[in-house]
């Protein structure tokens, strides 16, 4: 910004020079058109022109970097040790007392009889029967002959035609017939039977029973409880590092041919620079164990009687009577209407259109060679079968069941449970978490500032004044004549 400033300085004092020099050289000389009676003059004068250089200066500057250290911290710490402890503990159970009993049923058994029967039927077996026969056979015997044969040939020359033809057309035509079959009807036949069943007959009793009652107890004892708090720590976290350009002062050139001075920017580079860090807090529990008192109560077991109805059951025989269903299968005769398709072919007319070959004769020789065949007759014999389907009667044996109903008397057993009360003593074990303070050495990590020197070089502008030759042309007036300058004589103006 500032060698922009003093660029336009230098302008404004350039542009400020007599008005005598004016267009040539930015203002510094003057192309004038003199008269021709005018005496040109050059002669250089010194001209004072303000420039910007830049010097080169080092300056120290000072960044923050944040280097970790450990440190070491004692702290109290509480740890829970588990304790086995065991306790009697007094119950009642009731203990199943199971008592045998038997009783006495009746079932019907089903018996099956296995009956036989003869079922006769025919089959056909074929019988075969040996026959001989003499028969003549001519054998052949080959002769060969040639000889010219004109022949004629015969041309195919194919023709349609159309003819009707009959064919036989199926026509299903559906009948029905009743059929007679034989089917066997379950029918239902109630029967009685007796059975004996244990009744419970249930008998009122009083018993004295002894139980245990739990009486609190209430005691004291002081116990370690642990306890603590929270301290607040404060620590640095350093800034993260980035990366940054640095742009290099740029210098001013003086261009004779514009008349201008030039500004051409620095070099770039980058450099590592480490952001300010911030303070964070944080918070860590310090334990502590204090001893409290506190009020606890035990139980301790009181016997006490009390008096109590309870039932007992007795099984009592009684008879009782049953009722079951037989089964007896009735064969009954039916009939259903079964339907069946009987094929009648019936005529029908069709029309086909077909080729007919017409062969046009057309003579033609050739050579032909043949054999002639004289037949030899030779005499043979040979045996062949012949079956006969001879009827046979034969008879099988077809075995069945039947099934009949057998009553038959059964024993079976049972059991009855009672339950018995039953005074029982389980010993429970039991963990108890006992606190145990310690003391422990941890590392404590803080970020500490550190400032570190560092150099930078900067360009620094200043302005110097120097001194420029500069030509100037002038035209200086001359004496003239009497004639004036155009009286055709010297005017004296070159001397």
């Amino acid at each position: 910004m500032k060698g922009w400033m003093v660029a336009l300085a230098a302008a404004a004092a350039l542009s400020l020079a007599p008005a005598q020099a004016k267009a040539g050289f930015c203002g510094v000389a003057r192309y004038s058109c003199c008269d021709p009676c005018c005496q040109v003059q050059t002669h250089t004068v010194m001209k004072t022109v303000h420039c910007i250089e830049y010097e080169q200066q080092e300056f120290t500057c000072y960044k923050t970097c944040w280097e970790r250290v450990c440190e070491d911290r004692v702290i109290n710490c509480v740890k829970y040790v588990p304790e086995q402890r065991s306790r009697e503990i007094c119950y009642t159970v009731c203990r199943p007392v199971w008592e045998t009993k038997t009783r006495c049923y009746t079932v019907c058994k089903p018996v099956w009889e296995t009956k036989s029967r003869e079922i006769c039927y025919t089959v056909c077996k074929p019988v075969w029967e040996t026959k001989t026969r003499c028969y003549t056979v001519c054998r052949p015997v080959w002769e060969d002959h040639s000889k010219e044969v004109c022949y004629t040939v015969c041309r195919p020359v194919w023709e349609e035609r159309t003819r009707t033809y009959t064919v036989c057309k199926p026509v299903w035509e559906t009948k029905s017939r009743e059929v007679c079959y034989t089917v066997c009807k379950p029918v239902w036949e109630d029967r009685t039977y007796t059975y004996n069943v244990s009744k419970p007959v249930w008998e009122d009793r009083t018993r004295e029973i002894t139980y245990y009652v739990r009486k609190p107890v209430t005691y004291t004892k002081t116990i370690t409880v642990p306890s603590g708090h929270w301290e607040t720590e404060t620590y640095e976290v350093p800034g993260p590092v980035i990366r940054k350009t640095v742009h290099e002062p740029g210098t001013w050139t003086y261009d004779p041919c514009s008349c201008c001075c030039r500004y051409c920017p620095g070099e770039c580079h980058t450099e590592c620079v480490q952001c300010p860090g911030h303070t964070c807090c944080r918070k860590h529990w310090v334990s502590e164990c204090c001893e409290k008192q506190i009020c606890c109560t035990k139980y301790e077991c009181e016997a006490r009687t009390r008096t109590e109805c309870y039932k007992v059951c007795h099984m009592t025989c009684e008879q009782r009577t049953g009722c079951y269903k037989v089964c007896r299968m009735v064969p009954e005769q039916r009939s259903r209407t079964v339907c069946y398709q009987v094929c009648h072919m019936v005529p029908e007319q069709r029309c086909c259109t077909y080729k007919v070959c017409k062969m046009v004769p057309e003579q033609r020789t050739r050579t032909v060679c043949w054999k002639t065949c004289r037949m030899v007759p030779e005499q043979r014999t040979c045996e062949y079968k012949v079956c006969h389907m001879v009827p046979e009667q034969r008879s099988r044996t077809e075995c069945y069941q039947v099934c009949h109903m057998v009553p038959e008397q059964r024993t079976c057993e049972y059991k009855v449970c009672h339950m018995v009360p039953e005074q029982r003593t389980r010993t429970e074990c039991y963990t108890v978490c006992k606190p145990v303070c310690y003391q422990k050495t941890i590392q404590v990590s803080k970020c500490v500032p550190k400032c570190v020197p560092y150099t930078v070089t900067r360009c620094v502008p200043h302005c110097v004044c120097k001194q420029v030759p500069v030509t100037v042309t002038t035209c200086c007036p001359a004496p003239c004549c009497e004639g004036g300058c155009d009286g055709g004589s010297n005017c004296g103006c070159n001397n």
